[in-house]
């Protein structure tokens, strides 16, 4: 049955790509990243195990990174195969495979802003905080995109390691050059709430 809900979830994936006019040759790096998946999941999956959370994933808890990544850049930007690879490894305590893969897709996409941010995420994990190549990865994600998006992720990387009143500061000051009606406004006002409670 796990087979079938994997294939199925393959061929959705690439049609729904298809479907956005994605261009056939990250057309093809999606079904090779989707194979690498399968293929790690036939060698390493299993389904029967009951999930924990793994050491090292401090913070987590104050966004989910897969949920505040959607926020900025939706379900089906052309990384995101790449991404859930990582950070379900991540969430496995392979925190060094998890930014193994991010290294490769930003050998193969340099120009990629939301792959950039991803390997500073995997960074950040492997790290237990920032750490100076997770800053280069952050900086590099701002300078490919001029939106709020490496700001607020090098600000959840901050708070992960433990400097929460700087985190709150880099939020409020994405708010106050946000418009208030943007989608994801309502998901940085929820991460300057939360570290702004006593603790």
């Amino acid at each position: 049955m796990g087979w079938l809900i994997l294939l199925a979830l393959f061929a959705l994936s690439l049609a729904i790509l298809w479907r956005r006019g994605v261009p056939q040759g990250l057309l093809t790096a999606a079904a090779a990243a989707l194979m690498v998946g399968a293929a790690g999941y036939a060698v390493q999956g299993r389904p029967d195990l009951r999930g924990a959370p793994a050491e090292g994933s401090e913070g987590r808890d104050i966004f989910p990174l897969t949920e505040a990544r959607h926020a900025f850049f939706g379900q089906f930007a052309p990384g995101e195969n790449w991404l859930r690879m990582s950070e379900a490894l991540a969430r496995d305590g392979k925190s060094e495979d998890a930014v193994g893969i991010l290294q490769n897709a930003v050998r193969r996409y340099p120009g990629d802003a939301q792959l950039w941010i991803g390997l500073g995420n995997a960074l950040v994990d492997h790290g237990h905080g920032l750490t100076p190549p997770a800053e280069l990865a952050y900086r590099r994600a701002s300078e490919l995109n001029s939106g709020p998006a490496a700001n607020f992720f090098y600000g959840l990387a901050m708070a992960r390691s433990g400097h929460r009143d700087e985190a709150v500061a880099i939020w409020r000051d994405i708010l106050d050059h946000t418009p208030k009606d943007v989608s994801w406004r309502p998901l940085v006002e929820q991460g300057v709430a939360a570290l702004s409670r006593p603790r």
